[in-house]
């Protein structure tokens, strides 16, 4: 609107018969008011549309019957052009569909020309300025929410009464991975991965009105899962009853990707500390096991038909075994110092698949390769990644049954990082097993020492990559290990 001067009021009349102009003009001459009027009259259609939308007026008075034209379409035009003064439709005679579609189309107002007297068109004036500024003020509002809305880093949803998603913001859509159009065809239930959590997040929106920093679990458009918490609150009419709920969903998964590291990290460090004790309080007594042992041997004579040769071969092979899972533990726990070189993925693969052939060829595995020609190269110490990515194909190999696994190994890169995946087919890991694979001492093999993913973890950590883990059982296992890019080189 037009900064005018607060006791000045700009008018544009647009009316082909000059004696309407002559009327208006003296109506506004009559009210008696701290208010002045400026009236300026435009009959030509054409000439009116480039001048009333000049930021010059404050309002514009229409007439309906514009020779050829009329004035529902000046207001179409107005209105299409983004000009937001504030429009009055003058009409001949009372037509309340004519009112109607001027409304429709964005006229503040409507006067009969039989009925206008100098109040009811001052009103009118006033009615419409204030109306139009309240308009601006709301849309002005509704845009600097909408911008919070659009642009907050957490989901914003709003579903209705039956749960039906109405809006959300960029920020779901990012953590779903749908489009808005596809999720606003769901109901928030359908991206919950655990019915109880769901019955329980209805349950409380219903009784309370409310839910607050509750965890779930959703499922994205990819299958993949997200630990999230959700917020909710209902949203009650002028009446008091609620028409639908609003909320945030706040994604987890750095805070869960953190804790999980930390963790990790924690258990490295005990392991290292727990070796280091154990090298210290062991060794020395075994030294002196193994040095007695050996004087013992020269002191005693064997006789035909004695076992004492025996028993010295049982002591000595089990104390060289307590020595080799100390080295072993210490080796695993160890922070390594890495030897870097810039180099592809695929070369460490086919390395260590190289070593693995002889072992693949007799237990009848076929072997799928599906290697990213163009897979950025990435810094990493060779030796130790094969060493890792052998303990975990080794592992693959013998949880398949002889000529019947499948083995597939894949390479590629996502937005952030490379990924390596090593699949196999074996007898799968159940889910209560999968969170202490990387334990010392834990292994499923028989004779196992339950090391050497714990060295692979070591490892894989110390490229500051990181290895997820998914199994069923009697189905399979993928182990994923996931290089971010930050490592990347070129």
């Amino acid at each position: 609107m037009v900064k005018n001067k607060s006791n000045v009021i700009d008018v544009f009349l647009i009316d082909d018969d000059e004696d309407d102009f002559i009327l208006v003009r003296d109506y506004l001459d009559e009210l008696n008011s701290k208010t002045s009027f400026n009236i300026y009259w435009q009959p030509d259609y054409d000439s009116a549309l480039e001048e009333v939308c000049s930021n010059r007026f404050n309002i514009c008075l229409v007439d309906y019957r514009l020779g050829e034209k009329n004035g529902l379409e000046f207001i179409k035009k107005v209105r299409s052009k983004g000009c937001e003064i504030p429009l009055i439709l003058l009409t001949g005679q009372g037509d309340k569909e004519i009112d109607y579609e001027a409304m429709r189309l964005g006229a503040s107002d409507y006067l009969v020309k039989s009925e206008i007297n100098a109040n009811s068109l001052g009103r009118s004036i006033r009615y419409a300025i204030n109306h139009s500024q309240s308009v601006k003020e709301l849309n002005a509002n509704e845009a600097k929410y909408r911008s919070l809305f659009e642009r907050s880093v957490d989901s914003i949803y709003m579903i209705n009464k039956e749960h039906l998603f109405i809006d959300v913001n960029q920020s779901m859509e990012k953590l779903l991975g749908f489009t808005k159009s596809e999720i606003l065809q769901k109901t928030i239930k359908e991206i919950f991965v655990n019915e109880e959590s769901y019955q329980y997040f209805y349950e409380m929106l219903a009784k309370n009105g409310h839910v607050k920093d509750f965890e779930i679990t959703l499922v994205r458009k990819d299958g993949d899962k997200v630990e999230c918490l959700v917020n909710g609150i209902a949203l009650t009419g002028d009446n008091g009853e609620v028409y639908g709920y609003q909320g945030i969903i706040h994604d987890l998964t750095l805070r869960k990707r953190a804790e999980e590291d930390l963790l990790v990290a924690e258990k490295l460090a005990m392991t290292g500390q727990i070796a280091r004790s154990m090298a210290h309080e062991v060794r020395n007594p075994l030294t002196n096991l193994n040095l007695a042992l050996e004087q013992l041997r020269d002191e005693v004579e064997e006789v035909d038909g004695d076992e004492t040769g025996l028993y010295f071969d049982i002591i000595r092979r089990n104390a060289d075994r307590i020595e080799q899972l100390i080295t072993e533990m210490l080796k695993s726990s160890k922070p390594k110092q890495l030897n870097p070189e810039v180099g592809s993925l695929n070369d460490v693969i086919e390395e260590t698949l190289a070593i693995t052939a002889d072992r693949i060829k007799l237990r009848g595995i076929r072997l799928v390769r599906k290697l990213e020609p163009q897979i950025p190269k990435i810094s990493f110490d060779k030796e130790q990644l094969k060493t890792a990515f052998l303990n975990i194909i080794i592992n693959a190999i013998e949880a398949m049954e002889v000529d019947h696994g499948i083995l597939k190994i894949d390479t590629h890169k996502e937005e952030s990082s490379v990924v390596l995946s090593i699949a196999d087919n074996g007898k799968g890991i159940p889910a209560t097993e999968i969170k202490k694979l990387f334990d010392p001492f834990f292994t499923g093999k028989k004779g196992g020492m339950g090391l050497g993913l714990t060295s692979t973890q070591n490892i894989i950590n110390s490229h500051g990559a990181k290895i997820v883990v998914d199994s069923e059982v009697g189905k399979g296992t993928i182990f994923r290990i996931i290089f971010p890019l930050h490592t990347l080189v070129g």
